[in-house]
């Protein structure tokens, strides 16, 4: 299985974020493993360096990415893919509109994340972290 991995579930995980957390750590240890493939998208690797400026310091954030890509492999759309976001009404976010082109450059079978809705009109489905954790318990 390959999957991607919305932001909104690493931070979960990497800010230990209630009641969220126990599902996000349980989502990264499975793409640890050797059963399934986990992907980030690129644009999150900023986005979470940002994010957690508050609650961290620079060398804490940048210690959080680099184990965290040794977990999840980083994914990027093409400059094609990112125009045709940018058009793309489908999407209420652009945000979203990326991690779905991201996905769709990777080949994943599914999204992880916790807002299904914002994944409505995604050509590939989007899953809620449980959903996930179930799924991959039947090939562990």
């Amino acid at each position: 299985m390959v999957v991607l991995i919305d932001t909104n579930v690493v931070l979960d995980f990497l800010t230990m974020r209630q009641p969220y957390h126990e599902d996000a750590k349980a989502v990264i240890r499975i793409c640890a493993g050797d059963k399934v493939t986990g992907y980030l998208a690129f644009h999150s690797v900023p986005n979470i360096f940002y994010i957690l400026r508050k609650s961290h310091s620079e060398a804490d954030r940048r210690a959080m990415l680099k184990k965290l890509c040794c977990v999840l492999h980083v994914i990027a759309a093409s400059h094609e893919k990112v125009c045709e976001a940018i058009e793309e009404t489908d999407f209420a976010d652009l945000e979203d509109c990326l991690q779905e082109k991201c996905a769709r450059e990777a080949t994943v079978d599914y999204i992880v994340t916790r807002n299904l809705e914002d994944f409505k009109n995604s050509h590939i489905k989007a899953i809620l972290p449980r959903k996930f954790i179930e799924m991959a318990g039947n090939f562990s």
